[in-house]
């Protein structure tokens, strides 16, 4: 009985969050073959080129929807003079690891290809998202650009490169064994169902040479070099010690997740914020962090 009032609860708020939501300019546009290669897009209320802030939604790479995109946070990137997109992409029930990624790479290329008759600025490009949205934005950000300058195909050639990005509950690696560098013993992400589909191993093959590989490829912290752009997590989970059965949640949304990729990106001088339950500092929301570094690179750029 709980189950069932709790899945009419969740269904209400959904339909309520699709009423509240403004609706996009277009919807469903294709940006690549597959049935789930479609993004919404709303036009920024701005007259000139305006930045572009992508969603990239969760949902441990097995399911999840662009629609997830809330409507507040719609209304302020809006608000703010941006233009918004939300994606969908491949989940592993169609393909592993790196195809979301890559799926998400395409959009962004796509969309940069609409700049002029979509009104983008294509040097401002902003992601963000959740979990596997979160871990999605980070890929991009620090991997090297996905462009092929020499594509017969004008939306390959397009960058995939980020001006920042802006995640919840991210992870900067799937990788067990950097999970239990960071303090969260085994089994932790391998007891976590989205784990074996999204490398598309067997559990047998969890300790062997080819999943070490696939652990370094498919984290994004594995890319990080001193050119790539800031980043702001936030996480809804305190800093507490896990064991080997602690709570699913906590142990693949862990803030050390956050507080890792800090180090790494304060020994390169690439700005990071990390905030988390219990933490210190004065907050800065994701659009604000937005703002910021979509205004630095504009002054930039007018230098």
């Amino acid at each position: 009985m709980l189950h069932t009032t709790l899945a009419c609860l969740l269904a209400s708020l959904a339909t309520a969050q699709d009423k509240s939501r403004i609706a996009p300019d277009m919807a469903d546009v294709p940006y690549g073959p597959h049935p789930r290669n479609v993004l919404d897009f709303w036009k920024a209320k701005a007259g000139e080129p305006a930045p572009l802030v992508v969603y990239i939604h969760g949902g441990g790479f097995k399911g999840g929807d662009k629609k997830s995109l809330s409507a507040a946070a719609l209304k302020g990137y809006l608000d703010a003079g941006f233009a918004v997109a939300a994606l969908n992409y491949r989940l592993t029930d169609t393909a592993p690891a790196p195809a979301a990624y890559l799926d998400c790479g395409r959009a962004i290329q796509f969309l940069r290809s609409k700049a002029k008759e979509w009104n983008i600025d294509p040097e401002l490009v902003a992601s963000t998202g959740g979990s596997a949205g979160a871990g999605t934005s980070m890929w991009l950000a620090f991997h090297d650009d996905l462009a092929d300058p020499k594509s017969d195909d004008p939306v390959a050639r397009q960058s995939t490169r980020l001006t920042c990005v802006a995640v919840s509950n991210g992870q900067s690696s799937y990788s067990p064994l950097f999970a239990e560098k960071i303090g969260l013993p085994r089994p932790n992400f391998d007891r976590h169902e989205f784990f074996l589909p999204f490398y598309g191993i067997k559990k047998e093959e969890i300790d062997t040479p080819k999943a070490y590989k696939l652990y370094e490829e498919m984290a994004p912290i594995t890319y990080l070099t001193k050119d790539d752009p800031p980043a702001h997590l936030t996480y809804g989970f305190a800093d507490e010690a896990c064991t080997a059965t602690s709570n699913l949640g906590l142990v693949v949304h862990h803030p050390r997740f956050g507080i890792a990729l800090k180090e790494r990106m304060d020994a390169l001088g690439i700005e990071c914020v990390v905030q988390y339950k219990g933490s210190k500092g004065d907050p800065i929301t994701p659009l604000e962090f937005i703002k910021k570094h979509i205004e630095r690179a504009r002054a930039s750029r007018a230098r």
